[in-house]
């Protein structure tokens, strides 16, 4: 198939998936698009078993993996998510809040993958420098399942910040470390570009994170320069979606991190470039267009994750790692959220119930897979990717659909800063 049939059938799925949904299950939007789409793909396996002579089942297959859903997610749509999801997040918003943010975004990654890594390893007999790069993979939370949710769950403004900010942070901080990890442990199977010496991962780490960083607030800054001369807001519209897509680009093409450049451009856009760059109506239209593709693309995303369980090998021990990595990857992300915060408390008072919600607001989704997807091939591949895709259709569906009234219930009081 060319990209715009397999464009076009992505799209037109979407859409029928998503009105099933609206009509029937009423589950949120992406969400639900999501369920749509994996009882179908387990209907379409179930109608193959029941007459194997048809071959439905591996004609999907084949149309799924020409989709190369881990290039389709790292290299084209993430930027643009990333991008919309941080023009909507205010920098003065987020400068309260930067001390857990950025304790979340380090010692909370570097907690979780270690955490994840040693329990994984213990689980299955996996190497340890491998099960590390599963714990890499399953740490990032995944802001577009995260921002989809915070949209439904009402939060205070001083924790719906924590999560958004962290979550955007999180997962471009993540996607640095598994570079670094897939470096050191698949120094020849994989496009890393440092060694496979921690002095080279070290290297690799600060180019990655702090170039994507600069690269993101100059390219930002010019973008808002020339946006102040220019008064049409279709062509400030065109402008925005220029860095978003050219940014990306540039950040891969220099070796620096491409979702933490995509982060700080749509900082800087969002709040400075809206306040002293734009017209009331130019804020508009860029605010609902941004909106718009973030939502599409969300509705396809999700659709694909859905349609990912037939590149996945599902096999007994693979099945029983991956449920008890679900519980594993919990106990991780509670360390993750809760260490910061303890390090912080005596300094400043937190809002009620922050520990429960952000460890059971931080999902997972397409950006594991995908992660998962690119790694080399080799013995504990399908391992590692069943056992993802267990922890991100448990924690998009189960987490996701709970965590609103989780934080109804446990975090009702005053906003606190």
């Amino acid at each position: 198939m060319t990209f715009l049939q397999i464009a076009s059938l992505l799209i037109v799925l979407a859409g029928v998936f998503g009105a099933i949904n609206y009509l029937f299950l009423k589950l949120p939007s992406a969400i639900g698009i999501l369920v749509v789409s994996l009882l179908a793909s387990l209907g379409v396996m179930g109608v193959d078993l029941i007459a194997p002579g048809l071959g439905i089942a591996d004609n999907v297959r084949s149309v799924v993996t020409a989709i190369d859903f881990s290039d389709a997610l790292l290299e084209g749509m993430l930027g643009l998510l990333l991008f919309a999801g941080a023009l909507h997040v205010k920098i003065s918003d987020l400068r309260a809040q930067w001390r857990l943010v950025f304790l979340m975004a380090t010692m909370g990654v570097a907690l979780s993958t270690v955490i994840v890594g040693v329990g994984f390893s213990w689980i299955t007999g996996m190497p340890l420098l491998i099960a590390l790069v599963f714990g890499a993979v399953v740490t990032p939370t995944d802001p577009v399942a995260v921002l989809g949710v915070l949209r439904e769950a009402n939060l205070q403004k001083s924790l719906e910040t924590k999560i958004a900010g962290e979550s955007l942070f999180n997962d471009g901080v993540g996607y640095v470390v598994f570079l670094v990890l897939v470096g050191i442990a698949f120094p020849h199977g994989h496009d890393a570009h440092g060694g496979g010496g921690l002095a080279d991962a070290a290297k690799l780490f600060v180019q990655e994170a702090v170039g994507g960083a600069l690269l993101g607030v100059v390219l930002g800054w010019l973008t808002f320069r020339v946006m102040r001369r220019i008064d049409d807001y279709s062509l400030e519209v065109l402008l925005t979606l220029g860095l978003a897509f050219g940014g990306y680009e540039l950040a891969v093409a220099l070796h620096v991190s491409a979702p933490i450049m995509a982060v700080c451009a749509g900082l800087l856009i969002g709040d400075v470039g809206t306040k002293h760059g734009m017209t009331v109506i130019t804020r508009e239209y860029v605010d609902a267009f941004w909106k718009l593709i973030d939502e599409i693309l969300n509705a396809v995303l999700f659709l694909m994750i859905g349609f990912e369980v037939f590149a996945v090998a599902f096999t007994g021990d693979a099945v029983m790692a991956g449920i008890m990595a679900i519980a594993l990857a919990l106990v991780a992300r509670l360390a993750a959220v809760a260490v910061p915060v303890l390090v912080l408390k005596p300094f400043r008072t937190f809002s009620k119930g922050v520990i429960p919600i952000m460890t059971w607001g931080g999902l997972k989704g397409g950006i594991s897979v995908a992660l998962a997807l690119s790694l080399p091939e080799g013995e504990w591949k399908p391992l590692i990717l069943t056992a993802t895709y267990i922890i991100v259709i448990f924690s998009i569906i189960v987490q996701g659909l709970t965590v609103a009234p989780l934080a109804n219930k446990v975090g009702r009081e005053p906003d606190l800063v």
